[in-house]
This record gives structure tokens, C-alpha cells and sequence, in this order.
């Protein structure tokens, strides 16, 4: 049996500020450290052989705490990045909302018909990190794997295993900052244990940006 645990990194400065970060990066905010120990206390009892990570920074931050003391390897791979915003990277939801308002709620509400401006489309997404899934569960039969990603990349990951269409990506759970999901695979089938739970973080407020 493979399990795989998969969370979004903590909280960033750019997340308070509701600024689309995508390929670009902000730090982690004190709160976004405070989430992650939290998780990692969840985790602590987890024997972990490898971590797959995005490699922005916000991500791999969050990556190093979870296992921080830990020999535990962190392999980075790009196909775990954020969604490619294009143009939209950098700037907040209200200003998005005054050039593009039409593909801004498409973002949010029909993904299936958003169309980026110099970005990614959501299947371009589900087509890069799928087959790196698959390639986790091939290689690491027994084994634990931690894999730390962004908020589409963990809701296109779970859509894959649950078989969501993509119109209905966004639908509940919330995908919270240093949520965690797990999923079992044996024999070629999936278990869903967990989708975006947050109960290690107390109450969260739902903040939309990613």
C-alpha cells in the first residue's frame, strides 16, 4: 500500500493580501510558520520516506518545517507548482476583477471555460501532475510520501482520485493553508481518507487566492 499525504503550503503575505502568486512567490507569514508546526505535530508520528515539493518557496518552506530535524529527502519537482496566472500574478482579486471580470469568475466558478491570460488552463495543470502522481505510486509501493503543493494543484490532484469533473473542481472541500489530504492506494485502488482537513488548525477563515 502507497499513502499519500498531501497538503498546500502555510500562509503567505500575498494570501492576506488576496494577490494571485501562481509562478511567483511571497513568504510565509508568521501564521503561515504557526500552521505549519502545527501540521508537522500532526505528522510527527508518520515515518515518511521521501517528500515531494513544489519548488517555489512558499512551498518548500513549508516543506523543510514539516520534516525539520528529520533525515527525511525532499525532492523538488516543478510539475508541483502553482497554476501559471500569467498575467494576472501579482495582483489582488479587485484588480483582477476590473480588466478581466468574465475570466475571474470563471476562475472561481467554471474552470472547465476559463481562459488565461498568458497562464494555464486547468487541464494544463491535471495534465502535468498526474502522471507524476502515477510515477509516485509506482515507485514508492510501502511506503509513506508527504507531498507539498498549491491550492489547484492539490484540488486538481484530489479530482483525479475522486474522479470530480473539472466544472465541479471547486466545489467543497476548501482547500486551507496546511490542510491535509490523504489517500491510500492498494492493489491500483484509491481510498480517499482525507480531503482538506483542517482540524489541526482550529477555526481558519477562507481566504480566496491562490
Amino acid at each position: 500500500m502507497v499513502k499519500l499525504y498531501i497538503t498546500r503550503h502555510g500562509e503567505t503575505v500575498w494570501n492576506t493580501e488576496k494577490r494571485m502568486q501562481g509562478r511567483k512567490d511571497s513568504p510565509l507569514t508568521e501564521e503561515g510558520i504557526r500552521q505549519a508546526n502545527l501540521l508537522k505535530k500532526r505528522l510527527k508520528s508518520i515515518d515518511f520516506s521521501v517528500v515531494y515539493s513544489s519548488p517555489s518557496g512558499r512551498a518548500l518552506r513549508t516543506a523543510k518545517i514539516l520534516v525539520e530535524s528529520r533525515n527525511i529527502p525532499i525532492i523538488k519537482d516543478d510539475r508541483l507548482m502553482e497554476i501559471d496566472l500569467g498575467k494576472w500574478e501579482g495582483f489582488n482579486q479587485k484588480e483582477i476583477g476590473k480588466k478581466n471580470p468574465e475570466q475571474l469568475h470563471n476562475f472561481w466558478t467554471s474552470p472547465d471555460v476559463y481562459e488565461p491570460e498568458g497562464g494555464e488552463k486547468f487541464e494544463h495543470v491535471k495534465d502535468r501532475v498526474v502522471p507524476l502522481i502515477k510515477g509516485i505510486i509506482n515507485k514508492c509501493d510501502g511506503k509513506n510520501v508527504l507531498i507539498v503543493t498549491h491550492a489547484v494543484t492539490l484540488k486538481v490532484i484530489m479530482a483525479y482520485f475522486e474522479n470530480t469533473p473539472l466544472e465541479e473542481l471547486w466545489h467543497t472541500p476548501y482547500i486551507h493553508q496546511t490542510s491535509l489530504s490523504q489517500v491510500n492506494i492498494q492493489n491500483g485502488q484509491a481510498t480517499v481518507i482525507l480531503h482538506g482537513d483542517s482540524s489541526h488548525l482550529g477555526k481558519v477563515n477562507k481566504v480566496e487566492t491562490v
